[in-house]
Formats: C-alpha cells, structure tokens, sequence
C-alpha cells in the first residue's frame, strides 16, 4: 500500500496518563454519551468587526456544498517585523495582508503554483496555512502549505512515504521575499518537503514556529508540521506507524540540509531519530486530524493541540517530544475499534497503563442525534484556539480559548487544570456580544448551517475570530459577565410568616417559622398550562431587576419521577410570570429551565435547551437535600441567570424582556417542597 512501507512493532514512550473515567460501562459495548455538554460559564466575549476579506470560490466548483462559503478564510497572525500588519490566508489561493485597516493581496498562491493547485474537493484542500520566520524583519522568509493533484501525482515524487495509491499531495514551501517591508511579495521560492495522503482530506494541517524559543532552546527557528492520518486511519495502524509521516507532528529545520531531499534538516533533538526505521522528522504521532496547534506564551509555554476526532469525541492535548496520543486506538480518553458498526468509543482495557498514551487535557463529544446513522458525520469539528495571555482583557487571562467550527460555538478551559496525566478540565460554553447585544455566531453569518469558525491571534496576545461564511474577521475586544446588572438596594428578607405570603391554594401550605413549606401537591387548574401550586411574597415591593437568593428543598420521595420546585419571578398575575424549574429531570420540555407564562401556555427561554435532543441543562435537584439557588434578573436587558449550590457558573440562562418588573414566589407543578433563607434584592417597583 505504501512506497517505502516499513511496519513497526510500535514501542511506546514513557508518557503515561492517569485514567479518570468520565463515563463509565461494564460491558464491552459502545459508550453513548462519553462527556456532558460543555455548561454555560457566564462570560460573553464582546467582538468587534475589523475586516470582511474578499468572496473566492475554488475552481472548478465544487460538489461538496460544504466548500461553497462566502471565502475559505483560515487563520489570522502577525507579521513578525514589529509592523503591527496581519495575515490571512484564504484556502482558495491568496494571502492577504491587514496593514492598519487596510486590506490587500500579498500572494496570490494559487497563480503560483498554476494548474496543479486543488482546492475544489476536501475540506482541507488548497491553501492550508502560512507560518512567517521568527526572523522575517532581516531574512524575508515564511512558509505555506498548500495541496496539488493533476500532473503533479505523476510527475513529482513526495518526499517521505506515501501511499501508492495516493489522492493528493501536499506541499510545504519556503518563500524570501527581496523586501520584507513590502506590501506585496516579490522574490524567490523553494519547494522544502512533500507527502501524498490517500484521500483529499487530512493532510497537512498548521505549520508554525515556537514562538518562545530563544536562540539556546532546541525549538529555535524549528518548523512544527500537523500531518493528518489522509483519512485512512480509522481503518488501518498508519498514525502508529513511526516509518510514516502521515498522523504525526513533524518537527523540521527549514535551514537545514540533512534531509532526504537536501532541502530542509531533521533535528538531532527530535526524539526518533536515532530509532531504527522510524523517521527522524517525528515530533510526536498517533493522530487523525491534528488541525491546530499553539504554544502558551505564559505559564510553562506548553503546546496545545487541537485534535479533531472520528465519531464520538474531539479532544485538546499537551503535546509533548515523543507523545502519542493513540488514535486509532484510542478516541479521547476511550478504546476505539477499527471497523465497528457503531462508530463509537468503549472502555478502556485494564491494561491501558502499559501502553503509554497521552490523553486530552479537555474535550467534547459529538452528542449525535438518535436518529442519526452510527457512521455518518456527526457535524462536528474542534477548532483549536489559544490560552488568554493579552493585557487587554483580564478576565480572560489564563483561558485556553477554542471552539466548535461548524455550529460556531466558543468555549474555554482554565490553562491551570489542563494537565496531561490528570483528571480533564471541564470546558464551558462562552457567549458573543456584538454592540453590547448578546447574539451568536450563528446570527451574524446568516447561516443557520454552517459558521465555519476559526481563530487568530496578534503579537500581543489579542485574539480574533474568523468565518468562512461571510468572511468576516472580529476583534474579541471586551468580556462582559451575563445577567450582571446592578439590582439595586431595596431588599426583603427573613420573610417566612404566613402574611408575608399569599398561596394560590392556602390550604395546601404551612409557615413554621423559619420555613415556607408546600405541604401538598396542588392540581392543574383551568387556564394556560403553568405551574400547578405558588405562593407569591407579599411583603416588600415588586422589583425590577432583582436577584433571589434562597435554600430550596423537595420533599418529594426521589423513587418519584419528575420531581420539581420552582421560583417565580415578574410575577404581574397568575397568567403572567417568570419561572425558574428546578428539577430531577432534564430530557422533556417542561422541566428543568427557565419559563414565561403570558397568558398563554408556558414557554421555554433558557439557551441550554435542545429540541433536536430533548435535553436541557444538568438536572438542578436529584435529591431530597437543601440547595442553595440564585436567580438574577435584569429589567433593561431582559438577561436571566440560573446559579445552584455557589456556583460561579450559571446552570440556566435566558433572554426575555416580556416583564420588566413584578414580585418573587416559591412553589411546584404537582410536588411538596419547602423554602428557606430567603432573601430578595432589587430595585423596588412601587
């Protein structure tokens, strides 16, 4: 199958990692849901629109809608010459220079190259990426990557083994520009390195330079090469295989000359080099599609990579010299089998230890839809990002930032829980303002579809976000904290006597003294569906923005389903009202979330809500103990935040700005629960 094909016996490296399970199954069977979905954390990311780059399409069109997009914008960095000028690479042929606002051609690779440049078929074709030399000010050199097919698959000969039946070919060039200075290139090129990919997708992902090596660190002016598994590791032992380049990360010298075609060096640190039959250019392997990689530029300066799985779980690792992180014999922090019909993850063998593999520091799974086939694309793909270091935003600092490309979403984990051997750390959804108003991704490509979401970062540590959508590039220029309004000083508190209470059923309750206390469940009564029993606070004023803080408990045995208590708020009548449901379940529509009644049937708000799945955010109680709840509500900006036992991270939240003021209140549908520690603070409404 392949030219030069040597089989190795694949000896692990001395880099084991403790196995925390996350879910866990006593058979040998597929595990259906590996991970929880990544919870909300509270923090928006205000970004700023700085540039819209040209629409291109590839040539000839393609088949595959997923490659018709507004451009095929892929990253953003800087020019390392102090500048301050930006580059985008487009995959449809051309690097464009931001210089101060300013936007123009500075390569027009794809002219270059001539009739063998591709980038019509597979996501990863075309101009994948450009790196600029640590020292582009003086010597005018930076690389790219990009793909051919055409006469180039009979006429030019990779460079490291590649399949013999080989699809596409990927290229990495060096290019010296007679002036750095310039705004458009002009100067000489070089072809340093070469692989064939069985397939039009995985191949060479991000190149790029160690942006904290010094002159006496081994990583100096050493080029760092993402070559995916060409698509055929999910079927055969290629990213294991130490003779092969394809699913590894290369490390190479662009100035050397000891390697096999004399145009670029392999380091004598890298760590296989002195191994018999492996390559030399091997960094680190056991990888399907390593698609972007960073250093920390605080912290210990680790590398990050984000990893984009098969079926089930996209995972970001530390990447280590000598790493490997498994794939295809293991998918995230699970086995995967080659060839099973189910396209899924299982447990781990009870020897796993003895085989080395680095797990992910974080991940998320594919939450596939029930009705989905097993095999087919789950419509998911981790972009990897980069870990906060900017002065401009301090309550970023020390996030490692990165997202789901296709629908769009932007998450974090703390760099500081990030650590290979350890328990993962848990990832959180981040969310989007633009001009102040919350929004997503989603909403300011107009495409419901596909977001195509990509990041960048300048030299001060600044971050970007890019769509192939419409491509737009905006600036992450502010974080705001959701539902963090000023609520104002008037308070009640310690309101638990029976005249500070008015029950729609007073019968069915009871004022011990400390405790407001349902006693017995209420019944549905006519009128729009709405909770069943409540009692609404007389005592103070209505409030506008408010936030409730109180100990709420169900007393209703756990052996029974659909257990809930709720907290009312903008209570104006008993058809029109918030409610927060607190409940034991989160897998149908009424439970579990953030609620309006306005005249009309209950309708749900809360952004955790997934239709698609039926599910919602994690149950709020599952058992008969006291919690401690928070609800916010801001008047003006209709926002409403849902907190559980101190979190610092809302479990539910919402947007509705259908009443801007009203009263609080406790209660269930058809349960018994009591309430405690009550305190409401807000700006009273009189």
């Amino acid at each position: 199958m392949y030219r030069r094909l040597s089989r190795l016996a694949v000896t692990t490296f001395v880099l084991s990692a403790l196995f925390m399970p996350i879910a866990s199954a006593q058979s040998d069977a597929p595990i259906a849901d590996p991970l929880p979905t990544p919870g909300a954390s509270g923090i928006g990311l205000e970004l700023t629109e700085v540039a819209q780059l040209p629409e291109s399409k590839p040539v000839p069109p393609p088949t595959d809608a997923r490659l018709r997009r507004y451009n095929r914008i892929n990253y953003l960095g800087e020019v390392p010459d102090g500048s301050g000028r930006l580059f985008v690479p487009d995959m449809n042929g051309k690097l464009y220079l931001l210089d101060h606002g300013v936007q123009h051609v500075f390569l027009d690779l794809g002219a270059v190259v001539g009739p063998d440049f591709h980038n019509h078929k597979g996501l990863g074709s075309g101009f994948g990426f450009a790196a600029f030399h640590p020292n582009f000010k003086r010597n005018g050199k930076f690389y790219t990557v990009h793909t051919e097919t055409g006469s180039a698959l009979t006429s030019k000969k990779p460079d490291l083994p590649s399949p013999a039946d080989m699809q596409v070919h990927g290229v990495i060039t060096e290019w010296t520009a007679s002036d750095p200075r310039a705004s458009v290139f002009s100067g000489t090129h070089r072809e340093i390195l070469r692989v064939g990919y069985a397939s039009f997708i995985h191949g060479f992902q991000e190149i790029g330079f160690n942006p904290n090596a010094h002159w006496w660190d081994e990583d100096h002016n050493l080029l760092y090469v993402a070559s995916g598994d060409g698509g055929i590791g999910l079927t055969t032992t290629v990213p294991q295989d130490l003779g092969l380049p394809q699913g590894k990360i290369l490390r190479i010298d662009p100035a050397g000359r000891n390697g096999v075609n004399g145009q670029y060096g392999i380091p004598r640190s890298n760590p296989f080099v002195a191994r018999t039959g492996a390559l030399g250019e091997i960094y680190a392997y056991g990888m399907r599609d390593p698609y972007r990689f960073s250093w920390d530029s605080g912290g210990s300066h680790k590398m990050f990579l984000g990893h984009i799985g098969e079926k089930a779980v996209d995972s970001v690792y530390e990447v280590r010299k000598g790493a490997n992180l498994g794939w295809s014999e293991r998918e995230g922090f699970w086995a995967y089998k080659k060839n099973d019909p189910s396209c899924g993850v299982f447990p781990l063998p009870p020897d796993d230890e003895k085989y080395g593999y680095t797990y992910p520091v974080t991940a998320f799974d594919h939450n596939r839809l029930a009705s989905s086939r097993p095999c087919a694309d789950s419509g998911n793909a981790l972009m990897g990002g980069f870990v906060y270091r900017g002065s401009k935003i301090p309550a970023l600092r020390g996030k490692y930032i990165y997202g789901e490309g296709v629908k769009g979403l932007i998450y974090y984990a703390e760099e500081r829980e990030m650590r290979t051997g350890k328990p993962m750390a848990t990832t959180r959804e981040m969310m989007v303002y633009v001009n102040g108003q919350l929004t997503t991704l989603k909403a300011l490509v107009n495409d419901p579809n596909r977001v195509d979401l990509r990041f960048g970062r300048d030299a001060a540590g600044e971050l970007y976000v890019l769509a192939k959508a419409n491509g737009k590039i905006w600036k992450v220029t502010g974080a705001r904290t959701f539902a963090s309004c000023r609520t104002g000083h008037d308070f009640v508190a310690g309101a638990t006597g029976s005249r500070s209470w008015e029950p729609v059923t007073p019968a069915l309750w009871q004022f011990p003294g400390r405790e407001v206390v349902l006693a017995q469940p209420g019944v549905a009564r006519p009128g729009p569906r709405r909770p069943f029993e409540y009692a609404v606070l007389k005592k103070g004023p209505a409030f506008g923005s408010v936030q409730i803080d109180a100990s709420v408990r169900l007393d209703t045995p756990v052996s029974e389903s659909n257990r809930d208590v709720i907290i009312v708020f903008g209570y104006k009548s008993d058809t029109e009202f918030y409610y927060a449901h607190l409940s034991s379940d989160n897998t149908i529509y009424p439970h579990n979330g953030i609620f309006v009644v306005n005249n009309a049937d209950r309708l749900r708000l809360d952004h955790q809500w997934d239709a698609a799945r039926s599910v919602g955010a994690a149950p709020a109680v599952k058992d008969t103990a006291w919690h401690r709840v928070r609800v916010r509500h801001c008047a003006d900006t209709g926002e409403i935040a849902v907190y559980l036992d101190g979190s610092p991270y809302p479990l539910m939240t919402a947007v509705d700005k259908t009443f801007a003021s009203g009263r609080v209140g406790f209660g269930s549908f058809d349960n018994i629960g009591r309430l405690r520690d009550l305190r409401v603070q807000g700006k009273g409404v009189r």
